[in-house]
């Protein structure tokens, strides 16, 4: 018989050690800079995630996937466009 893990917080966030996954991932990037170029980025490692996560507590959840729409790098669907004024049902 198969069983399949069901999770126990259905809107708990995937986690690794104390980051979030957008944390980790702005957590990678500075490693990759802090390769490349060394000196001060590697304080950034810690100081980069510690920044974002205060800033994502101001505003409300997903909030960065609505500033990426804005600037126009992501399409969300079955949404309007940003410019659309009337809206018909």
């Amino acid at each position: 018989m198969d069983r399949k893990r069901f999770p126990q917080y259905l809107s708990q966030p995937f986690q690794v050690l104390w980051l979030e996954t957008d944390e980790l991932i702005i957590a990678l990037i500075f490693y990759i800079i802090a390769l490349l170029f060394g000196s001060y980025f590697w304080f950034m490692i810690v100081g980069g995630p510690y920044f974002y996560s205060s800033q994502k507590k101001r505003y409300p959840r997903g909030f960065l996937k609505h500033c990426f729409y804005f600037i126009g790098l992501v399409r969300l669907k079955g949404y309007p466009t940003f410019f659309e004024d009337e809206f018909q049902e």
